[in-house]
Parts: structure tokens; C-alpha cells; sequence
């Protein structure tokens, strides 16, 4: 249980993480740097975007910190970080724009959103007690427990498969809303594909982990190597 051969590639998808994260950071910080031509803020893509999709009642409010923008679907607000909510880059719009196409998936009832919503109370607590059960059942070697936390950890990992065509997928309608209104031209698409695929990219490391770490798992409860 202290090593095993899957371990490796848990390492290297680790790894894999912690680039993703410094990636979206640094490939944000860049693209802040690069103003948008149509000089919009992120808030006024945003509002606009939402008008244009009848989803007038979604406000946009503003929120302290550096990349902490997300779609409250409960409240049914977008909520941008400070430096997406009043600046004019690329990097902004791009993720104000992100963020308004998980309003537009709420409306249109996106599959994988609704999937996502519903999953998200049985994995609130499964992903709490998974690693519990999972730490008993090796130490004590409980097949039943052992089991359960798997199935348990099972659930966690779906909704992190689930989040990713969520994720891809209110990517592809900001950047192509965002053409087709006129938020950015053309030649600033790059950059917005830029933005929103490293950001991508953390999603697709969590994953992965989660995934390899579930096949250990199994494979350690089936006694396989």
C-alpha cells in the first residue's frame, strides 16, 4: 500500500497539475496585458452577452481575489473577480464571456450542466467520506469498507468527468458568441483561445489524478499489480 506501480503515473499526472496551474496563471497574466479592441470590460461583455441571450435577470457582480470567477447556479448570478470585472483585456472578456456560457447551458438546460447539478449533493458527500473509508479499510483490511470508499470515491470522479464537457463546452459558446457579437475580431481569437484552453487544461489534470488514483485503487482491492 506504501508504493505502487500506478504511482508513477500519479506522479507525472501531479506534475502535470501543478503546470496547468502555473500555465493559467502566467498565460491570464499575459493576455491581461494585451487590451481588447472593442474596449469592453469584462462586466460589459458579460451584461451584453447575457441580454443578447434573453437572460436579463443574471447580474454580474463583482468579487475580491485573482481568477475566482464562477456561475452561481442557485443565486443564478455571474460573479467575476475584480481584475475580469472592470478591465478591458482579452483575458477579461475571455473569462467573463466563459463564465456567462454557463448561464446560457442553466437555460438551455445543457445535459451534462443538469447531470452535474444533480450529482453535485451525493458527491458533496461522498467525496467526504470516501477517503475515511478508504484509510480504514487498508489499515484494518475491511474488504467491505475498502469497497464501499471505492464506490464512494466512484462518484467523486464521475462528476469530475462530467464537469469537463461543461467546462469545454461554455468555452466554445463564449468564443464563438464573442465573434459573432462583436466582442473581439478575429485576429484576437488566438488569444482568447489561449486564455480559455489553460484554464481547460486544469480541469483535464484533476481529472486525470482522480482517475488514475481510482484504478489503484481497484486494482489494489482486486489484487492486481
Amino acid at each position: 500500500m506504501l508504493f505502487h506501480p500506478m504511482d508513477f503515473l500519479i506522479i507525472i499526472a501531479f506534475i502535470l497539475s501543478i503546470w496547468a496551474q502555473f500555465r493559467v496563471k502566467g498565460t491570464f497574466n499575459k493576455w491581461s496585458e494585451v487590451p481588447v479592441q472593442s474596449g469592453m470590460t469584462g462586466y460589459e461583455a458579460a451584461r451584453r452577452m447575457l441580454d443578447s441571450n434573453g437572460l436579463y435577470d443574471v447580474p454580474v457582480e463583482p468579487i475580491p481575489g485573482a481568477l475566482t470567477d464562477h456561475y452561481d447556479p442557485i443565486a443564478r448570478a455571474v460573479r467575476l473577480s475584480e481584475p475580469v470585472y472592470y478591465e478591458s483585456t482579452i483575458s477579461a472578456v475571455s473569462v467573463a464571456c466563459h463564465e456567462v456560457g454557463h448561464a446560457i447551458q442553466h437555460k438551455v438546460n445543457y445535459p451534462m450542466l443538469v447531470a452535474r447539478h444533480r450529482m453535485f449533493p451525493v458527491v458533496n458527500f461522498a467525496s467526504g467520506i470516501a477517503p475515511l473509508l478508504l484509510i480504514a479499510g487498508f489499515l484494518f483490511q475491511w474488504t467491505g469498507l475498502i469497497g464501499l470508499g471505492i464506490i464512494f470515491f466512484s462518484a467523486a470522479v464521475a462528476f469530475q468527468l462530467v464537469t469537463l464537457p461543461v467546462e469545454f463546452n461554455a468555452s466554445n459558446r463564449a468564443r464563438d458568441l464573442m465573434v459573432a457579437e462583436g466582442f473581439i475580431t478575429n485576429d484576437e481569437e488566438r488569444g482568447v483561445a489561449k486564455v480559455l484552453n489553460a484554464a481547460a487544461l486544469t480541469y483535464v489534470a484533476a481529472a486525470l489524478i482522480s482517475l488514475l488514483m481510482l484504478i489503484k485503487y481497484i486494482m489494489i482491492f482486486t489484487n492486481r499489480d
